[in-house]
Order: structure tokens, then sequence, then C-alpha cells
């Protein structure tokens, strides 16, 4: 990415000197002789790195510098000057300054400093990227992460972030995916692009490929117009493949070939177009059962997860709970008009006590069924619709369970009888998928 830098100073061997040096590295580069000429540069193009003299003809750069931190806050400030001394070094440090240089200055050591200016902004604004996200996560400015699992999900997110390399994201229905992709995207250089997100459980077989890559007019029955595709909508942002191992192996083939060549061809087409789409991939299998189970090819699977992230799920990180709740509480009872004060102990201790089987989708549904609920200035466990008892399995089923299945099965199977058997309002009320739920029922072999 090109580097703006402006250079204030009334020398111009000084100024000629350092636009040739800065232009020879590929930087953008605008002069101003004295203050005046900073001043009306404040109402064009913020640079990143300004480089300041400290003696002007129409002003003194210690003067000017809170100035221009509040005009440009996101520029980083080199102050530079033949007459330094250890106070003005110092309390140009104090009013914002990345570092202060003596002339005469070594070009070399000087070009240097700009990178890292350039570097120190970047690492800031990305900052300030994760901090907005997980602001308007949270609904709030409250954290909403508290267990050191995901504090370590995040610290690999602004790692991974600015990096175009594809992301695996493994985990339980309901812990976050889409949620750590949306930060994922927000964090990037794609953030000003699209961010796409598609369930592969959730399309059709014979239709996955057309919406995937596009489709020309006639290339199958009901294809009477020509189909873009998500890859090439998503081009020069991010793709979200959630529950990517439920993607038809054939199709799979396809996606690898594409993300190797970096082309996608319509159905029924015979033009490839190039694409600029950065994957990030989620499912809640273990990657390596759906490998073994044939529903993950292999080597796709080493494609896409150069970073892999796995989210526990919300179960084994308790501490997340009453951010979590309390972060949900705050935006549902904004969105209802509600004052609301918080949860009761009680109902404190019920959230913090529940497995959670639907994770963090389940624990958004309950708030906010909680906050239309409630009658009082905070909420009780009478508002809450999860069962402090669960109902009990067979000896022969809890046999062939472990105790966190036991436990969700009789979550889910209360959950069927509340919802008279609509198992859509129950996937709804558990936080989860229609298609998990319809594979929990039959995996625990549920008949209502």
């Amino acid at each position: 990415m090109q580097t703006k830098v402006m250079v204030v100073d009334d020398d111009q061997n000084i100024q000629l000197l350092l636009r040739t040096l800065l232009e020879a590295e590929g930087h953008e580069v605008t002069t101003a002789s004295d203050a005046a000429g900073l001043q009306i540069a404040f109402d064009g193009q913020q640079p990143d790195v300004l480089l300041l003299d400290l003696q002007l003809p129409d002003g003194h750069g210690l003067e000017l510098l809170p100035t221009a931190k509040r005009q440009w806050p996101d520029t980083e400030v080199i102050i530079f000057t033949g007459n330094a001394t250890l106070e003005s070094a110092v309390e140009a440090t104090k009013r914002g300054a990345f570092m202060f240089v003596s002339k005469p200055f070594d070009s070399k050591a000087l070009m240097a400093l700009i990178r890292r200016a350039y570097d120190h902004r970047e690492l800031n604004a990305q900052a300030g990227k994760l901090r907005e996200a997980l602001a308007a996560m949270a609904g709030s400015t409250a954290p909403v992460f508290q267990s050191p699992a995901m504090k370590s999900v995040v610290r690999t997110v602004e790692r991974v972030a600015p990096s175009d390399v594809s992301i695996l994201i493994t985990g339980e229905s309901g812990v976050g995916k889409e949620i750590i992709t949306d930060l994922i995207h927000a964090m990037s250089p794609r953030a000003r692009g699209p961010l796409v997100k598609v369930n592969c459980a959730a399309l059709p077989r014979e239709l996955i490929e057309s919406e995937l890559f596009g489709s020309v007019k006639g290339a199958f029955t009901g294809a009477i117009t020509e189909r873009e595709g998500l890859f090439r909508q998503a081009d020069g942002g991010t793709l979200m493949l959630d529950e990517i191992s439920e993607m038809p192996v054939d199709t799979q083939s396809k996606l690898l070939r594409l993300l190797q060549e970096k082309e996608v061809r319509p159905v029924g087409g015979r033009t490839s177009y190039k694409v600029d789409t950065r994957v990030v991939a989620a499912t809640n299998r273990a990657p390596e059962d759906a490998i073994r189970a044939g529903k993950l090819r292999e080597d796709l699977y080493y494609r896409i997860s150069a970073i892999a992230i796995d989210i526990p799920p919300l179960r084994e990180r308790r501490e997340d709970i009453l951010p979590l709740a309390n972060s949900f509480l705050q935006r549902f009872a904004a969105q209802a008009n509600r004052a609301l004060r918080g949860f009761t102990p009680a109902a404190q201790d019920q959230l913090k006590k529940h497995e959670w089987p639907g994770n963090v989708r389940q624990l958004q549904n309950e708030i906010q069924r909680a906050v239309l609920m409630c009658d009082d200035s905070a909420i009780d466990t009478r508002d809450l619709s999860i069962s402090t008892t669960l109902s009990v399995t067979t000896d022969e089923e809890e046999a062939n369970l472990t105790l966190m299945e036991a436990m969700e099965r009789n979550t889910i199977v209360q959950m069927l009888k509340d919802t008279g058997g609509n198992k859509l309002e129950t996937a709804k009320r558990l936080g989860i998928g229609r298609q998990t739920l319809y594979n929990k029922i039959k995996a625990y072999n549920i008949n209502l």
C-alpha cells in the first residue's frame, strides 16, 4: 500500500531531498514551507506520516503539533530540527509525536523510521477496528469476552486478519463462528469490501454450484437468467462458507480448483473470471471425523485451514455467560424501550449453571425473550424459559450417551414438548439451525 507522507519544512533543499528519497521508495509526497501551508493542508487528504520541522517562519512545531493531531488523529508525526534539546524532545513526545529526529539526519535511518511510523499507524487502526467490532457485538462498550479461551481467539484474529490467508473456524452450532468471521473481516484490509455469508447445508444440492460459482442462462432447467454467484459478489471482500462439510464432495473439488487458480467459471459457461475473494470456512463437525466419514475432502481441508480457530462451547467458558447476557440485555432492552437494570442474583445463578446446548445463539434468544416477558425492573428466574432441572433419559439411552450428550438430549426433548413438537420453533428457541436439530433428533433417537 502506498504511504502518504507530508513534509513541512522551510528549507527547500530539505524538501527536495526528502521528496526524492520518499518517491524513490514509492511513497506519495506533499510539501509545505510554513505553518500557513500546513493549515491549508488540513482541508485536504490526511497523510499517513507527517514530517514537521520544529522551527518554521510563522510558527513553532510544538505549538502546531496538537492542532495537527486533532485535525489528523490517525497521522503519525515525526518532529525534526537542527536545534534539538532534551526538553523539546520530551515535550514533543508528550504532545503526541511519534519520534523526534535531529538534523542532519541519516537518510536510511529516517526512511526506516517512516516505515515504523506507518506500521504503528496501521496497528492502531486495526486495534480501533477490533474495539468497534467488539462494541457492536456487545451492544455496548463493555468487554464481551472474559474467558482466557476467547481472549486467545481474539488475539489470533488480531494476528491473522490483516493477511489474505484462508481460515477454518470450528465449533458447535451457535458458538459464534459468524461473529468471529465478522471480526476477521472488520480487521482486514478488505473491511470496506463485501462480506457474504452462505450456509452450505441450507443450499439444495442441485443449486449449490450455481449459487457459489454462478450460472449462465439456460445452463439447467430453471436457469432463466444469468447468475453472478457468491464468489463474484464477494470479490474484493470475504466469503464465509458455513458448514462446509455439508457441501457435496464433487462441489468441494471445484471449490479447491477455484481456490488454487483464483478463477471462477459459471455453471454452463465457457468464460472464467478472476476473483479476489478471501474464504473463511466454518464447520460444527470435527474436521478429522468429517474426512474419515467422506464428508470433507482432505486436500480441501489443508487448503482452507492454513489458520484454524476453534471456538469452545459456552459451557466450557462460563466466564463469558454473564458478560454476554448483559450485553444482549442492553441491546434488546433498548430495542424494546425497556428500562431494565440487569438480572437478579437467582437469575444470574441460573444462567451460569445452564448447559446451553445452543451456545451463544441460544443465550441471545433466551435474553431477547426474557426482556419481553419481564414485568419488573430486573430479569428474574420466572422470566427465563431455561429449565433448572432436566428430564431423565432411560437407562438404556443413558448407557450409550456421555453426560453432556444426555443433558443435551433431555434439553431438546423438553423444548420439543414445550413447542408441541414444532421443530422449527424448537430450533429457534435453542438457537440452532433446523438441519442441526434434525441431525441431533436422529442421533439421539428422539421420538415424540
